[in-house]
């Protein structure tokens, strides 16, 4: 019975050992107080993995994999830093390690283009430009055959200048224009064979003046937005 229990306290002190030597190859300081050398996140319920990457000094080096919280551990996420301009190669993945999005990240925000992916495809649903964080330029959205779906300017994240959306084939079914993120000019509707279904100016995100309507490419009424319960029927009717 001696036996067994010094064998026992034998393991246990085996274990310990182990723990701590385990213990210390990762997430150590450094002479500062800095994170230094291989460093691992947890969740905090599960305890399962979060992250894991190397630190230099406090600052990020090289690739860091991010997890989700399953026992499967898929990367749900990497990220791959560059010390000389503080910016971090960004990807993120779904749980069959598809592409849902790219892009670089400056001190924590978005910067230059960014890539959105279709549902499990390596075709592109949508590319972003940013600066500092903030929509800046050409966002355009594509269909899966690569064909474009819809395109607008931005500024400091406000659409601004002309918006288009196109059918698959090729069709403009909206031309409007936006101002501060609002509908600001002339917008034109079509229909999916091309024909203006109906057309007029907003001012400030509502529709203003005199609106046309159209039915196959041909017009049925006109509105004064008004005053819009009196609307002009047209004498083609």
């Amino acid at each position: 019975m001696k036996a067994f229990c010094k064998k026992g306290i034998f393991v246990l002190f085996f274990l310990n050992v182990f723990c701590l030597h385990a213990q210390t190859n990762f997430n150590k300081l450094d002479e500062k107080g800095k994170k230094h050398g291989l460093w691992k996140g947890f969740y905090e319920e599960s305890k399962r993995p979060k992250y894991e990457g190397t630190f230099v000094h406090g600052k990020e080096f090289g690739v860091f994999n991010f997890y989700d919280d399953t026992k499967a551990k898929s990367i749900i996420a990497t990220r791959e830093f560059n010390a000389k301009d503080n910016s971090a190669y960004t990807i993120f993945y779904d749980q069959n390690k598809n592409k849902v999005s790219e892009g670089k990240v400056v001190n924590k925000l978005f910067e230059g283009t960014w890539k959105y992916y279709h549902l499990a495809s390596k075709n592109i649903m949508a590319t972003e430009n940013y600066k500092l964080g903030k929509l800046e330029g050409l966002r355009s959205v594509y269909y899966v055959n690569g064909k474009v779906a819809e395109q607008i300017n931005y500024k400091n994240n406000l659409k601004e200048g002309v918006y288009k959306k196109y059918t698959e084939n090729g069709i403009v079914l909206e031309e409007s224009i936006f101002k501060k993120n609002d509908y600001n000019g002339l917008a034109i509707f079509k229909d999916t064979d091309g024909n203006v279904v109906s057309k007029g100016q907003f001012v400030n995100g509502k529709k203003s003046g005199v609106w046309q309507f159209f039915e196959k490419g041909k017009p049925v009424k006109t509105v004064n937005m008004s005053n819009p319960e009196n609307a002009t029927k047209s004498k083609n009717n």
